[in-house]
């Protein structure tokens, strides 16, 4: 990678996504290991958070590591005011490593300009969230066997969903074909069209979801409407159940589909998929523990 930290999906080359992979499916095989004796890892969650928070802390309590930090920022210095930067400066004094979620658009690059330590981006704002498209990337080549050319359908918030901003840019790399499925209030921004086009990418915007759609998917990736990023309520009640996958709908899909989501979901999956053998997305999380293994000692230079 470019640099200690990792902020943004494309400080990474192919070459690092691949090391990474190959990292986290060692991992995979021995989770347990001494790799962060002696080494403090601090969570700074201004967000909530479930599965990232705990699969990066299991991650450090699995390699020997400690973990100190907070899951509610109310309950720290920043409620009375104190500056991100003067509490990244002062978590620096006690770690030798930040993992950080926060509603702000580049709150971690900004983090990463003034810390002494590394800084891993675990979301900010609509913005990035390089580990989960790590970990996407894992699950992806995990279930299809490669990583190039492949078809991916992405549904629901594209607009304001950071997995998908972060997921485009990861898969980049690997020639693959986009289908973007949103209401026109939520449709994928310039940026990563942009992106495409550069790059020569072939994508697909869609306003309905469909079984022919899904048909030509070999990656179907979910996602929920986000109620925390409208101002406009009204606005999210209009789209919050728009799009719904049920099990029927999966009939004449392609027997190699997986369906991933970044979770929680709300309504975007209906129950009677889960015990679909194509539904993946309980497993997704768990590839979440080794590929941040893999992250943490990739960003502390340490061998794995």
């Amino acid at each position: 990678m470019k640099s200690k930290s990792l902020v943004s999906i494309d400080q990474c080359s192919e070459e690092d996504i691949l090391r990474i992979l190959e990292n986290a499916a060692g991992f995979e095989k021995n989770p347990n290991r001494t790799l962060l004796e002696g080494k403090v890892a601090a969570t700074l969650f201004f967000e909530p958070s479930t599965r990232t928070r705990l699969s990066f802390e299991a991650a450090v309590n699995r390699l020997g590591g400690r973990v100190i930090g907070f899951q509610d920022a109310s309950t720290t210095s920043s409620s009375k005011g104190e500056t991100l930067k003067d509490t990244i400066l002062m978590v620096s004094n006690y770690a030798d490593l930040i993992i950080m979620r926060h509603h702000l658009e580049g709150a971690a690059r900004y983090a990463a300009e003034v810390s002494g330590i590394p800084i891993i981006n675990a979301g900010d704002g609509a913005n990035q969230h390089p580990s989960q498209t790590l970990l996407d990337l894992y699950s992806i080549r995990k279930t299809q066997g490669k990583l190039t050319g492949l078809t991916i359908t992405i549904v629901g918030d594209l607009k304001y969903g950071r997995t998908v901003h972060s997921l485009i840019v990861g898969m980049s790399h690997f020639k693959p074909t986009f289908h973007f499925v949103a209401p026109d209030e939520l449709r994928m921004p310039d940026e990563q069209k942009n992106l495409c086009d550069k790059l020569h990418l072939p994508y697909t915007e869609h306003t309905c979801f469909t079984e022919e759609i899904i048909n030509r998917t070999d990656i179907l990736y979910m996602t929920r409407v986000q109620r925390e990023r409208f101002t406009d309520l009204e606005e999210y009640e209009r789209v919050k159940n728009v799009y719904i996958l049920r099990n029927d709908m999966l009939k004449g899909s392609r027997e190699n589909l997986r369906i991933l989501h970044p979770l929680p979901r709300v309504n975007e999956i209906a129950y009677d998929v889960d015990d679909n053998p194509k539904a993946y997305f309980i497993q997704q999380a768990r590839n979440g523990l080794f590929t941040r293994q893999a992250i943490i000692c990739e960003v502390l230079g340490i061998n794995s």
